[in-house]
């Protein structure tokens, strides 16, 4: 008798899901946010973390440039459900957000108005060590202020899986699966200092003429991971499943693969692997694990800090490599790999590496960032 208990991957699904492709997208769920409200902005910001006055206070960023608040660049993760990782076709096929290739063209201001437009970019077939058979969903969205202006654009992408083949593989995945020893208050204070030293350069001016290939930024540490923290992100970045009462069995009805029956024979939402250990389990993960755009975030929050009030992130792409289960520790490093001038531009690439405290890859990128110059 077989064991499956999870829709399967079908050729003819994956046939109706290409025909979807450079299709503009009309119909989702709404998102998080449509405005960079000031509360917006600042939950979002804590919920990675993140507290640098230009996102989270009006009094300090009065006197900055832009006048008032800014959204931090991440910020745009929770103004479309698509960039976040809600994924069209193969209803019930577990889907994990991998990535995303950003590019940010102008600052979002306190109270802008976000609109966007997406579509499936490609369809792309991979074997994984996770889970076999896997396919990459690869979406664009673009993303335009109150103006008609063009503030962002990126590519993201998850990996749609079978869930029984994951779960099966995931009982052999024991490096993803490393339980973690409890800490001891040594380590933990030890850690602790990197958030004491944690540096926002803010007011003073990063100038793109003392920086040189080669420089370091400082470490970043995010963690240990949580469950509470797990869901201090979700707070800030809406989530796409989480619904209440009338409002999850209204989205259920719609779209049956939202609800995966939990041990009440209840339907519940497949983000629960965030916070339910039984079920993360239950598709090969080695436990409740943070979020995606979660660690994309972390990435941008480091480049941030470095760059200053005066620098912005033009372009940030990240790659999620494994599952970060609660106890784990992060590390992020970044180092400058190039500094050049284009079309008057003067701009800077790091190079950006996320391991955890067993020095496991935990996700990678880089990092454009345009720096004020003396000139």
């Amino acid at each position: 008798m077989s064991t499956n208990k999870f829709p399967k991957i079908t050729e003819e699904g994956l046939a109706s899901l290409r025909e979807r492709i450079g299709v503009k997208i009309t119909n989702t769920i709404e998102p998080w946010n449509y405005e960079a409200t000031r509360d917006a902005i600042r939950h979002y910001a804590h919920g990675i973390g993140d507290n640098n006055p230009l996102w989270c206070d009006p009094e300090y960023a009065k006197k900055t440039q832009y006048g008032d608040v800014v959204a931090l660049p991440s910020f745009m993760f929770t103004t479309s459900r698509i960039i976040s990782g809600y994924c069209g076709g193969l209803s019930g096929v577990h889907a994990m957000w991998a990535g995303a290739d950003w590019n940010w063209h102008k600052p979002v201001l306190r109270n802008d108005t976000i609109t966007t437009e997406a579509y499936l970019k490609d369809l792309v077939e991979h074997n994984t060590k996770f889970a076999g058979r896997a396919f990459q969903q690869i979406y664009h969205v673009d993303f335009y202020n109150q103006d008609g202006d063009l503030v962002a654009d990126a590519d993201s992408w998850v990996f749609r899986t079978d869930r029984d083949e994951a779960r099966e593989r995931g009982t052999k995945y024991t490096e993803a699966r490393g339980r973690v020893e409890p800490f001891t208050d040594e380590q933990l204070a030890e850690w602790g200092k990197l958030y004491d030293e944690e540096e926002i350069r803010g007011a003073e001016k990063r100038y793109w003429e003392d920086v040189n290939e080669g420089d370091e930024l400082p470490r970043m540490m995010k963690g240990p991971m949580t469950v509470t923290g797990f869901i201090c992100y979700a707070q800030g970045w809406g989530g796409l499943y989480i619904r209440a009462n009338k409002l999850a069995h209204e989205m259920q009805k719609k779209h049956p693969g939202t609800g995966i029956k939990n041990r009440f024979n209840v339907p519940d939402c497949p983000e629960r692997v965030h916070w339910d250990e039984e079920f993360a389990l239950e598709v090969g993960a080695p436990g409740a694990y943070d979020y995606g755009p979660e660690r994309c975030s972390w990435l941008t929050h480091q480049a941030t800090n470095w760059m200053g009030d005066d620098g912005f992130l033009r372009k940030s792409k990240s790659e999620i490599r494994r599952h970060n289960p609660d106890g784990d520790v992060i590390f992020i490093d970044g180092t400058v790999t190039r500094k050049w001038v284009e079309d008057g531009k003067h701009l800077v690439e790091i190079k950006q590496v996320a391991k955890t405290h067993r020095d496991e890859l935990s996700a990678q990128g880089y990092s454009i960032v345009e720096l004020p110059t003396r000139g």
